[in-house]
Protein backbone atom coordinates (compact mmCIF):
# COMPACT_ATOMS: atom_id res chain seq x y z
CA UNK A 1 0.00 0.00 0.00
CA UNK A 2 2.80 2.42 0.87
CA UNK A 3 4.48 1.75 -2.49
CA UNK A 4 1.23 2.47 -4.37
CA UNK A 5 0.64 5.67 -2.45
CA UNK A 6 4.18 6.82 -3.12
CA UNK A 7 3.73 6.22 -6.85
CA UNK A 8 0.49 8.18 -6.90
CA UNK A 9 2.08 11.03 -4.99
CA UNK A 10 4.87 11.09 -7.54
CA UNK A 11 2.36 11.33 -10.38
CA UNK A 12 0.68 14.29 -8.76
CA UNK A 13 3.94 16.04 -8.00
CA UNK A 14 5.16 15.66 -11.55
CA UNK A 15 2.69 18.26 -12.78
CA UNK A 16 2.40 20.52 -9.75
CA UNK A 17 5.98 20.82 -8.56
CA UNK A 18 8.70 22.76 -10.42
CA UNK A 19 10.04 20.87 -13.42
CA UNK A 20 12.65 18.35 -12.24
CA UNK A 21 15.96 17.75 -13.92
CA UNK A 22 16.60 14.87 -16.29
CA UNK A 23 18.40 12.97 -13.53
CA UNK A 24 15.25 12.96 -11.45
CA UNK A 25 13.14 11.23 -14.09
CA UNK A 26 11.36 8.37 -12.39
CA UNK A 27 7.63 9.07 -12.62
CA UNK A 28 5.68 6.92 -15.05
CA UNK A 29 2.82 8.49 -17.00
CA UNK A 30 1.03 7.04 -19.98
CA UNK A 31 -0.44 8.06 -23.29
CA UNK A 32 -3.30 5.77 -24.24
CA UNK A 33 -3.76 5.12 -27.95
CA UNK A 34 -7.32 3.83 -28.53
CA UNK A 35 -6.30 1.77 -31.56
CA UNK A 36 -3.83 -1.01 -32.28
CA UNK A 37 -0.13 -0.36 -32.82
CA UNK A 38 0.94 0.89 -36.23
CA UNK A 39 -1.86 3.38 -36.86
CA UNK A 40 -1.58 7.15 -37.17
CA UNK A 41 -2.28 8.01 -33.55
CA UNK A 42 0.16 5.34 -32.39
CA UNK A 43 2.93 6.74 -34.61
CA UNK A 44 2.34 10.28 -33.37
CA UNK A 45 2.22 9.23 -29.71
CA UNK A 46 5.55 7.44 -30.04
CA UNK A 47 7.13 10.46 -31.73
CA UNK A 48 6.23 12.90 -28.97
CA UNK A 49 6.30 10.67 -25.87
CA UNK A 50 10.10 10.65 -25.27
CA UNK A 51 10.48 14.41 -25.74
CA UNK A 52 7.38 15.20 -23.69
CA UNK A 53 8.81 13.07 -20.92
CA UNK A 54 12.08 14.96 -21.12
CA UNK A 55 10.21 18.26 -20.86
CA UNK A 56 8.40 17.13 -17.70
CA UNK A 57 11.08 14.99 -16.09
CA UNK A 58 9.02 11.83 -16.46
CA UNK A 59 8.76 8.67 -18.50
CA UNK A 60 5.76 8.57 -20.82
CA UNK A 61 4.81 5.11 -21.98
CA UNK A 62 2.46 4.49 -24.89
CA UNK A 63 -0.29 1.98 -24.20
CA UNK A 64 -2.51 0.61 -26.96
CA UNK A 65 -6.11 -0.01 -25.86
CA UNK A 66 -7.96 -0.93 -29.04
CA UNK A 67 -11.63 -1.75 -29.32
CA UNK A 68 -15.08 -0.38 -30.13
CA UNK A 69 -13.80 2.09 -32.71
CA UNK A 70 -11.62 3.82 -30.14
CA UNK A 71 -14.28 3.99 -27.44
CA UNK A 72 -12.60 1.44 -25.17
CA UNK A 73 -9.38 3.37 -24.72
CA UNK A 74 -11.17 6.70 -24.51
CA UNK A 75 -13.49 5.38 -21.80
CA UNK A 76 -10.53 4.15 -19.79
CA UNK A 77 -8.98 7.61 -19.85
CA UNK A 78 -12.28 9.30 -18.98
CA UNK A 79 -12.47 7.13 -15.84
CA UNK A 80 -8.86 7.81 -14.82
CA UNK A 81 -7.81 10.14 -12.03
CA UNK A 82 -7.60 13.72 -13.33
CA UNK A 83 -4.01 14.19 -12.20
CA UNK A 84 -2.36 14.40 -15.62
CA UNK A 85 -0.71 10.99 -15.44
CA UNK A 86 -3.08 9.37 -17.96
CA UNK A 87 -3.68 11.02 -21.32
CA UNK A 88 -5.43 10.02 -24.53
CA UNK A 89 -3.85 10.48 -27.95
CA UNK A 90 -7.04 11.44 -29.71
CA UNK A 91 -8.03 12.41 -33.22
CA UNK A 92 -11.25 13.13 -35.07
CA UNK A 93 -12.29 9.50 -34.53
CA UNK A 94 -12.88 10.54 -30.90
CA UNK A 95 -15.86 12.70 -31.83
CA UNK A 96 -16.93 10.39 -34.65
CA UNK A 97 -17.56 7.39 -32.39
CA UNK A 98 -19.85 9.46 -30.17
CA UNK A 99 -21.58 11.00 -33.19
CA UNK A 100 -22.29 7.51 -34.50
CA UNK A 101 -23.64 6.12 -31.23
CA UNK A 102 -26.17 7.96 -29.11
CA UNK A 103 -25.46 5.45 -26.33
CA UNK A 104 -21.70 6.01 -26.43
CA UNK A 105 -20.03 5.37 -23.04
CA UNK A 106 -18.67 8.91 -22.87
CA UNK A 107 -19.34 12.47 -23.94
CA UNK A 108 -16.40 13.40 -26.23
CA UNK A 109 -16.32 16.96 -24.92
CA UNK A 110 -17.67 17.09 -21.39
CA UNK A 111 -16.00 13.91 -20.09
CA UNK A 112 -12.52 15.12 -21.06
CA UNK A 113 -10.10 17.96 -20.59
CA UNK A 114 -8.68 19.31 -23.85
CA UNK A 115 -5.05 19.33 -22.75
CA UNK A 116 -3.04 20.12 -25.86
CA UNK A 117 -3.57 20.21 -29.61
CA UNK A 118 -0.67 18.64 -31.50
CA UNK A 119 -1.48 19.16 -35.16
CA UNK A 120 -3.80 18.75 -38.11
CA UNK A 121 -3.51 16.09 -40.75
CA UNK A 122 -4.77 15.27 -44.19
CA UNK A 123 -6.13 11.99 -45.52
CA UNK A 124 -5.26 10.21 -48.75
CA UNK A 125 -7.43 8.20 -51.12
CA UNK A 126 -5.92 4.82 -52.02
CA UNK A 127 -7.07 1.97 -54.25
CA UNK A 128 -5.71 -1.47 -54.95
CA UNK A 129 -3.64 -1.38 -58.14
CA UNK A 130 -5.96 -3.86 -59.85
CA UNK A 131 -8.60 -1.13 -59.97
CA UNK A 132 -8.14 0.59 -63.34
CA UNK A 133 -9.04 4.06 -62.04
CA UNK A 134 -6.24 6.63 -61.99
CA UNK A 135 -8.27 9.55 -60.68
CA UNK A 136 -11.17 10.07 -58.30
CA UNK A 137 -13.47 10.77 -61.25
CA UNK A 138 -12.49 7.47 -62.87
CA UNK A 139 -13.01 5.61 -59.58
CA UNK A 140 -16.50 7.04 -59.19
CA UNK A 141 -17.38 6.11 -62.76
CA UNK A 142 -15.97 2.60 -62.26
CA UNK A 143 -17.88 2.12 -58.99
CA UNK A 144 -21.14 3.20 -60.59
CA UNK A 145 -20.86 0.40 -63.14
CA UNK A 146 -20.29 -2.11 -60.33
CA UNK A 147 -22.81 -1.02 -57.73
CA UNK A 148 -22.46 -3.06 -54.55
CA UNK A 149 -19.58 -5.12 -55.97
CA UNK A 150 -16.65 -2.98 -54.78
CA UNK A 151 -15.60 -2.71 -51.15
CA UNK A 152 -13.53 -0.46 -48.94
CA UNK A 153 -11.48 -1.06 -45.82
CA UNK A 154 -11.50 0.88 -42.56
CA UNK A 155 -9.81 0.79 -39.17
CA UNK A 156 -13.12 -0.27 -37.63
CA UNK A 157 -16.75 0.74 -37.35
CA UNK A 158 -16.85 4.29 -36.09
CA UNK A 159 -13.26 5.10 -37.02
CA UNK A 160 -12.36 8.18 -39.05
CA UNK A 161 -11.42 5.94 -41.96
CA UNK A 162 -14.93 4.48 -41.89
CA UNK A 163 -16.74 7.80 -41.80
CA UNK A 164 -14.49 9.41 -44.41
CA UNK A 165 -15.21 6.74 -47.02
CA UNK A 166 -18.89 6.42 -46.12
CA UNK A 167 -19.24 10.19 -46.50
CA UNK A 168 -17.35 10.05 -49.82
CA UNK A 169 -19.64 7.29 -51.11
CA UNK A 170 -22.69 9.32 -50.16
CA UNK A 171 -21.41 12.46 -51.86
CA UNK A 172 -20.31 10.51 -54.95
CA UNK A 173 -23.59 8.56 -55.04
CA UNK A 174 -21.89 5.17 -55.26
CA UNK A 175 -22.63 1.88 -53.50
CA UNK A 176 -19.53 0.27 -51.98
CA UNK A 177 -19.36 -2.34 -49.20
CA UNK A 178 -17.70 -1.55 -45.86
CA UNK A 179 -15.12 -4.06 -44.58
CA UNK A 180 -13.97 -3.06 -41.06
CA UNK A 181 -10.65 -4.12 -39.54
CA UNK A 182 -9.15 -3.56 -36.09
CA UNK A 183 -6.51 -1.00 -37.07
CA UNK A 184 -5.29 1.24 -39.85
CA UNK A 185 -2.33 -1.08 -40.42
CA UNK A 186 -4.65 -4.06 -40.93
CA UNK A 187 -6.81 -2.06 -43.34
CA UNK A 188 -3.74 -1.04 -45.35
CA UNK A 189 -2.47 -4.61 -45.47
CA UNK A 190 -5.86 -5.79 -46.72
CA UNK A 191 -5.71 -3.20 -49.50
CA UNK A 192 -2.20 -4.28 -50.47
CA UNK A 193 -3.24 -7.93 -50.45
CA UNK A 194 -6.24 -7.23 -52.69
CA UNK A 195 -8.83 -8.33 -50.15
CA UNK A 196 -10.23 -4.80 -50.24
CA UNK A 197 -10.26 -2.27 -53.03
CA UNK A 198 -10.31 1.26 -51.61
CA UNK A 199 -9.37 3.12 -48.47
CA UNK A 200 -9.29 6.70 -47.21
CA UNK A 201 -6.59 6.84 -44.58
CA UNK A 202 -4.64 9.51 -42.65
CA UNK A 203 -1.27 10.44 -44.10
CA UNK A 204 0.11 9.83 -40.62
CA UNK A 205 1.45 6.29 -40.49
CA UNK A 206 0.71 5.60 -44.16
CA UNK A 207 3.78 6.90 -46.00
CA UNK A 208 5.63 3.61 -45.88
CA UNK A 209 2.73 1.90 -47.64
CA UNK A 210 2.20 4.40 -50.45
CA UNK A 211 5.28 3.30 -52.42
CA UNK A 212 4.02 -0.27 -52.55
CA UNK A 213 3.20 -1.11 -56.20
CA UNK A 214 0.15 -3.07 -55.09
CA UNK A 215 -1.72 0.15 -54.29
CA UNK A 216 -2.28 3.46 -56.07
CA UNK A 217 -2.62 6.92 -54.56
CA UNK A 218 -5.42 8.80 -56.30
CA UNK A 219 -5.78 11.99 -54.28
CA UNK A 220 -5.32 13.83 -51.01
CA UNK A 221 -8.49 14.52 -49.06
CA UNK A 222 -7.98 18.11 -48.00
CA UNK A 223 -8.74 21.65 -49.13
CA UNK A 224 -5.28 22.12 -50.59
CA UNK A 225 -2.41 19.96 -51.79
CA UNK A 226 0.02 18.98 -49.05
CA UNK A 227 3.84 19.13 -48.91
CA UNK A 228 4.14 15.38 -48.38
CA UNK A 229 2.55 14.70 -51.78
CA UNK A 230 3.03 17.93 -53.72
CA UNK A 231 2.16 16.43 -57.10
CA UNK A 232 -0.98 14.62 -55.95
CA UNK A 233 -4.27 16.43 -56.61
CA UNK A 234 -7.01 16.90 -54.05
CA UNK A 235 -10.32 15.04 -54.29
CA UNK A 236 -11.89 18.40 -55.12
CA UNK A 237 -9.55 18.80 -58.09
CA UNK A 238 -9.82 15.26 -59.36
CA UNK A 239 -13.43 14.26 -59.31
CA UNK A 240 -15.64 15.34 -56.39
CA UNK A 241 -15.84 19.14 -56.00
CA UNK A 242 -16.03 20.47 -52.45
CA UNK A 243 -15.19 17.20 -50.72
CA UNK A 244 -12.65 17.26 -47.91
CA UNK A 245 -11.95 15.36 -44.70
CA UNK A 246 -9.18 16.31 -42.31
CA UNK A 247 -8.28 15.33 -38.76
CA UNK A 248 -7.05 17.03 -35.64
CA UNK A 249 -4.63 15.28 -33.29
CA UNK A 250 -4.25 16.13 -29.63
CA UNK A 251 -3.94 14.98 -26.05
CA UNK A 252 -7.02 14.72 -23.86
CA UNK A 253 -7.21 13.99 -20.16
CA UNK A 254 -10.09 13.13 -17.83
CA UNK A 255 -12.58 15.88 -17.05
CA UNK A 256 -11.90 18.30 -14.22
CA UNK A 257 -8.11 18.32 -14.42
CA UNK A 258 -6.65 21.17 -12.36
CA UNK A 259 -5.94 24.25 -14.47
CA UNK A 260 -2.28 24.41 -13.44
CA UNK A 261 -1.74 20.75 -14.40
CA UNK A 262 -3.40 21.30 -17.78
CA UNK A 263 -1.34 24.43 -18.40
CA UNK A 264 1.92 22.69 -17.53
CA UNK A 265 1.15 19.88 -19.96
CA UNK A 266 -0.01 22.29 -22.64
CA UNK A 267 3.22 24.27 -22.37
CA UNK A 268 5.30 21.09 -22.49
CA UNK A 269 3.55 19.85 -25.63
CA UNK A 270 4.07 23.23 -27.32
CA UNK A 271 7.78 23.08 -26.52
CA UNK A 272 7.97 19.45 -27.68
CA UNK A 273 6.44 19.99 -31.12
CA UNK A 274 8.61 23.10 -31.60
CA UNK A 275 11.79 21.01 -31.36
CA UNK A 276 13.06 20.91 -34.96
CA UNK A 277 13.60 17.15 -35.15
CA UNK A 278 10.16 16.48 -33.65
CA UNK A 279 8.43 19.02 -35.89
CA UNK A 280 10.18 17.54 -38.92
CA UNK A 281 9.20 14.01 -37.94
CA UNK A 282 5.58 15.06 -37.51
CA UNK A 283 5.56 16.98 -40.79
CA UNK A 284 7.00 13.99 -42.64
CA UNK A 285 3.92 12.07 -41.57
CA UNK A 286 1.67 14.66 -43.20
CA UNK A 287 0.79 16.42 -39.97
CA UNK A 288 1.10 20.17 -39.54
CA UNK A 289 2.32 20.84 -35.96
CA UNK A 290 -0.01 23.43 -34.49
CA UNK A 291 0.00 24.28 -30.77
CA UNK A 292 -2.97 26.05 -29.25
CA UNK A 293 -4.26 26.89 -25.82
CA UNK A 294 -6.44 24.50 -23.90
CA UNK A 295 -9.36 26.90 -24.33
CA UNK A 296 -8.89 27.05 -28.09
CA UNK A 297 -8.58 23.28 -28.26
CA UNK A 298 -11.80 22.91 -26.26
CA UNK A 299 -13.57 25.13 -28.79
CA UNK A 300 -12.16 23.08 -31.67
CA UNK A 301 -13.29 19.86 -30.00
CA UNK A 302 -16.79 21.22 -29.48
CA UNK A 303 -17.10 22.47 -33.06
CA UNK A 304 -15.68 19.23 -34.47
CA UNK A 305 -18.23 17.15 -32.58
CA UNK A 306 -21.04 19.24 -34.04
CA UNK A 307 -19.54 18.88 -37.53
CA UNK A 308 -19.16 15.12 -37.21
CA UNK A 309 -22.78 14.74 -36.16
CA UNK A 310 -23.78 16.58 -39.33
CA UNK A 311 -21.50 14.40 -41.49
CA UNK A 312 -22.78 11.19 -39.87
CA UNK A 313 -26.31 12.28 -40.66
CA UNK A 314 -25.39 13.10 -44.26
CA UNK A 315 -23.61 9.76 -44.69
CA UNK A 316 -26.59 7.91 -43.23
CA UNK A 317 -24.51 5.64 -40.98
CA UNK A 318 -25.68 6.62 -37.50
CA UNK A 319 -26.10 3.55 -35.36
CA UNK A 320 -23.98 1.39 -37.71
Amino acid sequence: MKTWMAALAGALLMFTAPMPTARAQSTIAKIVVPFAAGGGQDVLARVIAPELGAQLGATFVVENRAGAGGALGASDVARSKPDGSTLLMAASSHTISAALDRKAPFDPVNDFTAVAHVGTGAYIFLVNAKIPARSVAEFIAYAKTRSGKLNYASAGVGSATHLAMAYFATRAQINVVHVPFKSTAEALNSLIGGDTEALIVPTLGSQAFVANPAIRLLAVVSKQRIPTFRDVPTVDESGLPGFEFTSWFGLLGPAKMPADVTQRLNDAVARTIAIPRVAESIAQQGIEPRPMSSAAFTELLTDNYASMKRIVGAAGIAGD
